[in-house]
């Protein structure tokens, strides 16, 4: 029942070595801007409003206000790209910074981008249901809140079925909120046209009038204070770097195609519905968002045929935009756990971040997201200002790192043909993004951007602690190999084939080193006459890591062979016993390594499994999260299923910590 379940809800399993594999789990450019650009233009539901508040009774402003805000959009994308030529592989933010910064940059870009993305989805599933109950009757606003938890719980489960169907379903929503925001846009600056002279005159003689009386410096601060805090206008543009491996061939081109559909559209979007809330005088509304008390005026007093579509037209806008950002919410869920399962590979990260499922999604990353994602909306209530704010810092301080570190590369790379070019964008990119972001800590420490750097910083000091603890294990096992792979072996001629009637010990293997080694050498010392015939069985586990193309799983299957075939050597060498080998691939150790078990029984009928686990001298409660117990998975299930398993320990003297 559980099985049928899940299959019914999360989908049928897939095989990774299927050779269409990647053609289906990848994006054309076109979805990948609905995947990865929505984020960046659904931000535009909350962050122009955020900016034209804060210039309050400077409203005039705004016409200035929003040409920042569509060049910094520009220049930022312009940078990304320079990021996608110079990174092809994606990693976005992380791996920038580690390569041009350093591993210590690195982790804090990539603690930053994770709690980042878990924003991007609880602010994205916030303000989507803020957008939609804009319409609805006062009375049903005691279910707002609920409805916020239950649209991510959905969200959850739609991402656990894959990347492109959770995109896919999701492209008439993109499509209607790009149709019905430019139909709002266009027709505000239409309706009030041969005003715009006159608007554009009046903010001059305005700004002028204002830099007299207060100064200009006074009114600098102003537009300053409301272009950082309107920062969440430009959330959602690294997303494409990031998000490289989802694109299909050639990923490139098609990465840099998504970057200017994002950029072109975020930048016409945002700081158009800043000019038309000035032209059509909307301002903020107790019970509203803006957009909807816009598309109110835009929109009233249409009719056609006599029949009035103004409300109509008021409520699909709202409602596009609201499940615009449902889409939005995916980039989290698309980029947050890659971004976990690249810290896990660089062991910044418990190792099990790196796993896929069956569906070939990181599982664990997004059950880890969503959760995340809960405790911030339980936390905030649901406030979108409170979860900008929280947000635009995370997200100023990657792209700070980002092309602080693509600042200092072009600096170094001085005296290259086109260096001065791509030098001046990065660093204006980098001004741009560091003024947003101390101006941001600075006006909102106190309104909750404090507890952005709490967890931020709390996130880092775990990575750190993470790290720290794997280097100290794998120094232990660094030991080990160098004492049990240097053995003298005696190389003689042994039969290759092992005849079924007599005992064989399989060793369940993991790359060769002297863990195998200790556990072949364990099981000599327990049954010293016993075994004269040993079958080394490996599996080659696809994690993120490899599941990036055709190539690199079959480098995996070559690794994984060329492991096997070690063993196989070293035990004929140490006592002359026959040895063979048996490997597989899978996405799941566990299932993959009992499949492959009762193929070996079938060969072998008196085969014993045997299983090496680390046992650490000071064991601690988070050991069981940082070091996965596979062998004991696998011993369960083997002698389920009838098989004789038997796990032997490896012992890891530690260090004080």
């Amino acid at each position: 029942m559980p099985s049928t379940l899940k299959t019914i809800l999360v989908g049928k399993a897939r095989d990774p070595l299927d050779p269409q594999i990647f053609h289906h789990v990848t994006l054309v450019a076109f979805l990948a801007w609905v995947g990865l650009g929505a984020d960046g233009l659904s931000s535009s539901a909350y962050g122009p409003e955020e900016a034209f508040k804060a210039l309050g009774s400077h409203a005039y402003l705004a016409v200035l206000l929003a040409a920042m805000i569509a060049g910094t959009v520009l220049i930022i994308s312009a940078c990304y790209s320079k990021v996608i030529e110079l990174f092809p592989g994606g990693g976005g933010g992380y791996l920038v910074a580690t390569k041009l910064l350093g591993p210590r940059f690195g982790v804090v870009s990539g603690c930053a981008l994770i709690v980042d993305y878990v924003l991007t989805i609880s602010t994205s599933a916030a303000s989507g249901v803020d957008q939609i109950f804009s319409f609805l009757p006062e009375r049903l606003h005691s279910f707002q809140f609920g409805s916020k938890l239950v649209i991510l719980a959905l969200l959850v489960l739609l991402n656990l079925r894959g990347i492109k169907e959770s995109v896919t379903i999701l492209v008439p929503i993109f499509l209607l909120f790009i149709a019905t925001h430019f139909l709002m846009i266009t027709a505000a600056l239409a309706q009030h046209f041969f005003a715009l002279p006159a608007v554009f005159s009046g903010a001059v003689r305005e700004a002028k009038n204002t830099s007299l009386s207060i100064g200009f410096l006074p009114m600098f601060l102003i537009i300053l204070r409301a272009y950082s805090l309107g920062g969440g206008a430009y959330t959602g543009i690294e997303a494409v770097s990031n998000g490289v491996q989802i694109l299909r061939e050639p990923k490139v081109p098609n990465a840099k195609k998504t970057m200017l559909y994002m950029a072109v559209s975020l930048a016409f979007t945002a700081s158009g519905i800043i000019l038309a809330y000035l032209l059509t005088g909307s301002r903020p509304h107790p019970t509203k968002v803006m957009n909807a008390v816009l598309a109110d005026r835009v929109f009233d007093g249409w009719t056609v045929g006599g029949l009035s579509i103004g409300p109509t037209l008021v409520v699909v806008t709202l409602i596009s935009a609201g499940c615009l950002l449902f889409v939005a919410a995916q980039t989290g869920f698309l980029d947050g756990p890659r971004i976990l399962a690249n810290m896990a590979t660089d062991s910044w990260a418990p190792r099990r971040f790196a796993q896929l499922s069956d569906r070939l999604v990181t599982n664990n990353g997004i059950w880890l997201m969503g959760l995340a994602a809960f405790a911030t909306l339980v936390y905030t209530h649901g406030s979108v200002s409170l979860l900008l704010v929280m947000y635009a810092i995370n997200v100023f301080l990657t792209f700070s790192l980002t092309l602080l570190g693509m600042t200092r590369h072009w600096w170094l790379q001085r005296g290259t043909p086109g260096w001065m070019r791509s030098f001046a964008l990065q660093f204006t990119g980098l001004v741009l993004c560091g003024s947003i972001l101390v101006v941001t800590i600075y006006e909102k420490f106190g309104e909750g951007g404090w507890v952005t750097v709490v967890v931020t910083a709390s996130v880092i000091a775990v990575a750190f602690s993470v790290k720290r603890h794997y280097l100290r294990v794998r120094e232990q096992l660094r030991r080990l190999d160098d004492q049990l792979l240097n053995l003298p072996l005696h190389h003689e001629a042994v039969p290759e084939t092992i005849p079924r009637e007599e005992p064989v010990a399989v060793m369940l293997v993991n790359g060769f080193s002297g863990l195998g080694v200790h556990t072949l050498l364990s099981i000599q010392n327990l049954f010293p006459r016993l075994y004269k015939n040993y079958v080394f069985a490996s599996v080659g586990v696809i994690d993120s890591s490899h599941f990036k193309g055709a190539d690199e799983l079959e480098a995996l299957k070559a690794q994984t062979v060329e492991d096997v075939d070690k063993y196989v050597d070293f035990a004929r060498g140490l006592g002359g016993f026959r040895a063979v080998g048996r490997y597989g691939i899978g996405t799941e150790a566990v299932s993959a390594v009992v499949d492959l078990c009762e193929k070996i029984r079938e060969e072998f009928p008196r085969a014993v499994f045997y299983l090496g686990q680390l046992v650490f001298q000071n064991d601690r409660f988070y050991y069981r999260i940082l070091h996965n117990e596979t062998a004991f998975g696998i011993q369960r299930r083997l002698q389920f299923a009838g098989l004789q398993a038997i796990v032997l320990p490896i012992r890891v003297l530690e260090k004080k910590e």
